[in-house]
């Protein structure tokens, strides 16, 4: 019976680091992916950036007081008089050696400090619309499922086809015309007030939850409504399989059938889209921040776009691309630990 134990004990240890090394080879896979992948990002955005007309010292001559020769020093100050393919390459060898995104043009600072100013407060807005979807949207997509065809499940239709007819635009347009008509109701513009910092800490974030609670409605809408109905449609799809039917035959109670053995198998694929979720969230936020001037990650790569600050606009993509990778990586990780069965060879 001891060695039987052991027997038991050492078998269970080799599954355990199996399943470890095979999460750690398919994680390292993914990561060297990604780097290819940032390489391939970053070299069309900066190609993109140099075909279109003009560039950041094109605009300082448009001020008399700036003499020629002090143009011509920014230029050669940031590269500028090199060309594209030496400046690229520059720029990565700067990455690669020193960590060194560069200086922006417009701030003059170093561009790795500006983003990591501006990423919380976009992963901030992103994170919390997506927990807030998934905490709203399940349940409701499963009660649409269990009330197939009945008046609760009509009125959730109609919210979900609306919430997907309205944009993020469109709705972060309508929320402001909101806002203004209710002032000062819903604060817009920034996250925090103007006596942010003589609050305590409850009263601090009390007072960027009541900022945020526009742009995340904004950004919310669309995202809930596709999210109901896709849980709707696979709770239904899983629920015509003939095992749930030879569990009610079984005997075992309707809960049983739909929170044990159906919604297990139904949830699956949304745990799949949860890396092109949290994709469509950030670009999404880009949008919402510009709207509601959410001090973010996309209003500053707008605002480096405009002004042509190329250091700034690669890295800010850069950055973008990093966060959708990882974001992906967590949704296939979460698939394998739901669902044992799945492979992670078949998810790349």
């Amino acid at each position: 019976m001891k060695n039987t134990k052991i027997s038991v004990e050492t078998g269970r240890g080799w599954l355990i680091k199996l399943v470890t090394d095979e999460t750690s080879i398919y994680v390292t896979k993914r990561l060297l992916q990604a780097l290819l992948t940032i390489l391939l990002a970053s070299a069309l955005s900066f190609f993109t950036m140099k075909l279109s007309p003009g560039d950041y010292v094109d605009t300082l001559r448009q001020n008399p007081k700036i003499s020629l020769e002090r143009i011509e020093e920014i230029r050669q100050q940031f590269g500028l008089d090199k060309s594209w393919l030496q400046q690229f390459c520059l720029w990565l060898r700067q990455i690669i050696t020193r960590g060194d995104f560069g200086t922006s043009f417009v701030y003059q600072r170093s561009v790795s400090s500006l983003l990591w100013e501006r990423v919380p407060a976009t992963l901030l807005l992103a994170i919390t619309s997506l927990i807030t979807t998934w905490v709203i949207a399940i349940p409701l997509g499963i009660l649409a499922a269990v009330k197939q065809n009945r008046p609760t499940d009509k009125i959730l239709q109609v919210l979900s086809y609306t919430g997907q007819g309205f944009p993020s635009f469109i709705s972060a347009l309508l929320l402001l015309f909101l806002a203004q008509i209710t002032t000062p109701l819903f604060p817009v513009g920034n996250m925090t007030s103007i006596d942010h910092a003589e609050l305590t800490w409850l009263g601090q974030m009390l007072d960027i939850i009541w900022h945020m609670i526009l742009p995340l409605i904004a950004l919310s809408m669309t995202s809930f409504a596709g999210l109901q109905r896709i849980m709707r449609g696979q709770l239904l799809d899983v629920l015509r399989q003939d095992y749930i039917q030879t569990a009610r035959a079984k005997g075992l109670s309707e809960d049983q059938v739909i929170y044990v053995h159906a919604l297990r198998n139904a949830i699956n694929p949304l745990i799949t889209l949860l890396g092109f979720e949290l994709a469509g969230l950030l670009s999404g936020a880009f949008i919402t921040e510009n709207f509601f001037n959410w001090p973010g990650l996309g209003k500053l790569t707008l605002q480096a776009v405009l002004a042509k600050d190329q250091y700034l606009v690669m890295a800010s993509l850069v950055m973008s691309a990093v966060l959708l990778i990882i974001g992906n990586l967590i949704a296939d990780l979460i698939l394998k630990a739901a669902d044992p069965r799945i492979q992670l060879e078949d998810l790349n």
